[in-house]
C-alpha cells in the first residue's frame, strides 16, 4: 500500500504504524551489528537482550495492524537508516577501544527516535483502541527502559 499523500489523521497513523514496522526490522538489524562490534561482554549482553525485545515488538506492531484493520506493510524509514550509517561510518573511523562507546552513542541515537515514534503513534490510536495503545506503551516502556540502560553504560564508560 502506497499513499503520497497524507490527507487525514487516519491516512498519517497507518504510515506512521507501517513506519514503525520498518523502524523496528531496521533497529533489529542494527543491533545485531553493534553486538558484533561491541568488545564487553556486558554490552554484547545488552544489545542481545535488545534484539529479543525488538522481535517482540515486531509482533505487537502486528497485532496492533490486526486491532486496527490496516494491512500490514511497511514505509521508508530514513532516520533509522541514516542511523544505521552514521554508526557504520563512526565504527570504521574508530579504534577497536573505542567501539563500546560508538555502539552505545548510535544505539542510543537510535533508541531516541523510537521512543518518539512511539509517543507519536500512542496519540494517534488514542481511545480508538485500548489493546493497540497498550501494546504500543508496552514498547515505548521498553524503548525507554533500554535508553535508560544505554545511558547508564555510557556514563560508565566516560567515568
Amino acid at each position: 500500500m502506497s499513499q503520497n499523500t497524507l490527507e487525514s489523521p487516519q491516512d498519517l497513523l497507518r504510515f506512521q504504524l507501517r513506519t514503525a514496522m520498518t523502524m523496528e526490522d531496521d533497529s533489529l538489524a542494527a543491533v545485531t551489528e553493534l553486538a558484533q562490534a561491541a568488545r564487553a561482554a556486558d554490552i554484547k549482553k545488552l544489545f542481545r537482550h535488545h534484539a529479543d525485545e525488538t522481535k517482540q515488538q515486531i509482533e505487537n506492531l502486528r497485532t496492533v495492524f490486526g486491532l486496527l484493520e490496516i494491512p500490514e506493510s511497511t514505509a521508508p524509514s530514513p532516520s533509522t537508516k541514516g542511523i544505521s550509517k552514521q554508526a557504520k561510518s563512526t565504527l570504521a573511523r574508530s579504534t577497536a577501544k573505542l567501539h563500546d562507546q560508538v555502539a552505545l552513542s548510535a544505539a542510543l541515537g537510535n533508541e531516541h527516535y523510537e521512543i518518539s515514534a512511539y509517543q507519536a503513534l500512542i496519540l494517534a490510536v488514542g481511545a480508538k483502541d485500548a489493546e493497540a495503545a497498550r501494546l504500543l506503551q508496552e514498547n515505548l516502556d521498553q524503548e525507554v527502559h533500554t535508553s535508560e540502560e544505554l545511558l547508564s553504560r555510557l556514563r560508565e564508560l566516560a567515568g
